[in-house]
């Protein structure tokens, strides 16, 4: 049992570096500042958008008391941002109730995303009637709030595509863009549910924002005509509207073209060519592509000190990406860089980069810089798991069940992160998970279900599996084994419930999987 690492650090055993890019909904739950306006409250929200809370709190609580809606709607927002005044979530509601009630757009929609995250279904379906009341006029916002309420499965108990599909295309029948590429992504299987995909769908909805005027969406078109399904690939329109997207100013239209003549035309020579163009208009992504065909010689001579200035250039940027590949050259090579290699490893990870985050959390473990830090190492790996980055999830599972790093032993926590990473496909995590059943630890024995995750653990590639694959069924008869199999079965088909092992009353005690305080950077030898 070890802790597991992606990047070629000196910390355990190397690994091959595998970067996936995230894919997620957009979030309006994040609170923004008031705009400011022309009536009786423009003075109060000047002062709240110069940063004067306290003065604009001020100003606004006299007018919000005459019922001014949106003086009300800035001491809502105040009260929910604790900026002017202790923040407070019950006079946050008092007063976005109020402004609602004076027909305040925003006021609504912050209600709402406060109502929506909350534990109480009262309080969740008070959300839904709020939206479905402002749907009515206002369906661009509203419909694709809802819509997004439904996917996260906020209003009823698991994600409900069909109804947030509904809302969407509502929302998207009044020409908000926004849900119009949501739908579009929902179709492209981004938001999962692949049983729903529909290339047909996907074209019409980038066509329809396209025609609309939207550069991404142009961009978008393009791709998917270069690239993608095969059934709806058609050159010359993926061309046109990548030449329209470019007119527009949206750059990344030279990421999908170099990628059109890297990854289906195989013309490594035309593909750097297009990078390049989009490197020189600034597009990151295009600089990135750049960067690692002069690194590995692909389509031009080999040429690491060019490449790894272009990363340079973008890590000054304050691209994270960039930052986490100069931080695996800095710390893999013959001599590590430790500062150096430090120095990108945390930019990386302050922009929020899950793979960072974990290598960040090892490297503190590891004692390589002035000693171990395990309290930051902890930190790190923790904001990488709730990051839902699975091998993370998997090196602080470890933690727990062996009460290192300055962690109480706890099984409980441990089943738990290891069951998040075994359903992400984990198999380290796999096997961990059919260690703690077929050993009857923190949790009761069933050998059975062990069998069929340790055969998991050895399909994902797990080559500890193997072993405890032949311990467990030399101990099984025939019968038992092809309820494994079963088992197993269910497991891949998604019919078998969380293969998390259910903890006994002594499983264990200590914290919950909650950051430690933040870490702070350390001096490094």
């Amino acid at each position: 049992m070890r802790l597991r690492s992606i990047t070629q650090l000196l910390l355990f055993s190397a690994f091959t570096v595998s970067l996936q890019a995230a894919v997620s909904l957009p979030s309006d739950s994040s609170a923004t500042l008031p705009a400011a306006g022309d009536g009786p409250a423009k003075e109060a929200m000047d002062a709240f958008q110069a940063g004067r809370h306290a003065k604009a709190v001020e100003l606004a609580k006299p007018l919000a008391e005459q019922g001014n809606a949106e003086a009300l709607y800035l001491m809502g927002f105040a009260y929910e941002s604790g900026k002017g005044v202790e923040a407070s979530k019950d006079k946050a509601l008092e007063y976005y109730r109020k402004a609602a009630a004076g027909k305040h757009k925003d006021a609504v929609y912050r209600l709402s995303f406060i109502l929506l995250a909350s534990d109480k279904e009262e309080e969740r379906n008070q959300a839904r009637e709020a939206l479905e009341t402002a749907a009515k006029d206002d369906p661009a916002v509203a419909a694709r709030i809802l819509g997004e309420a439904y996917l996260r499965g906020k209003l009823t108990p698991t994600a409900d595509p069909d109804k947030a599909i509904f809302w969407w295309k509502r929302a998207a029948d009044a020409g908000d863009i926004p849900s119009i590429l949501l739908v579009a992504r929902f179709y492209e299987g981004q938001f999962g549910f692949p049983e729903l995909k529909d290339s047909k769908e996907v074209i019409a909805n980038y066509s329809k924002a396209a025609g609309l005027g939207d550069a991404g969406a142009m961009a978008a078109l393009g791709s998917r005509y270069l690239s993608g399904d095969e059934k709806i690939r058609d050159e010359k329109k993926g061309r046109e509207w990548l030449k329209k997207a470019i007119a527009a100013k949206e750059y990344s239209a030279y990421l999908a073209l170099g990628d059109f003549e890297e990854n289906v035309k195989k013309d490594l020579k035309a593909a750097l060519n297009e990078y390049e163009r989009g490197k020189d208009a600034g597009q990151i992504d295009c600089i990135l592509r750049t960067a690692d065909f002069y690194i590995q010689g692909k389509g031009v001579e080999k040429d690491a000190e060019r490449g790894l200035a272009l990363l340079d250039k973008a890590a000054e940027a304050g691209n994270p990406l960039a930052n986490f590949r100069l931080a695996v050259q800095s710390l893999s090579g013959e001599k590590p860089d430790l500062l150096v290699g430090y120095k990108h490893l945390l930019a990386a990870a302050n922009g929020n980069m899950p793979e960072a985050q974990n290598e960040l959390g090892l490297l503190y473990l590891s004692g390589k810089l002035a000693g171990a830090d395990s309290a930051a190492g902890v930190a790190w790996l923790t904001r990488a798991a709730q990051g839902g980055y699975a091998q993370a999830q998997n090196n602080l599972a470890t933690l727990y069940e062996r009460g290192a790093a300055g962690l109480t032993q706890n099984l409980e926590n441990a089943g738990q992160l290891y069951s998040l990473a075994a359903n992400q496909g984990n198999g380290a995590a796999t096997l961990a998970l059919a260690r703690l059943l077929n050993e009857g630890i923190g949790t009761k024995a069933d050998p059975i279900k062990a069998l069929a995750l340790a055969t998991l653990a050895e399909e994902r590639g797990e080559e500890n599996a193997k072993k405890l694959v032949t311990e467990i069924s030399s101990k099984l008869d025939d019968k038992q084994k092809a309820e494994a199999r079963k088992q197993l079965e269910d497991i891949k088909s998604g019919k078998a419930p969380d293969p998390k092992p259910a903890p006994t009353p002594k499983a264990g005690s200590g914290p919950k999987a909650t950051p430690p305080p933040a870490p702070v950077p350390p001096k490094v030898k």
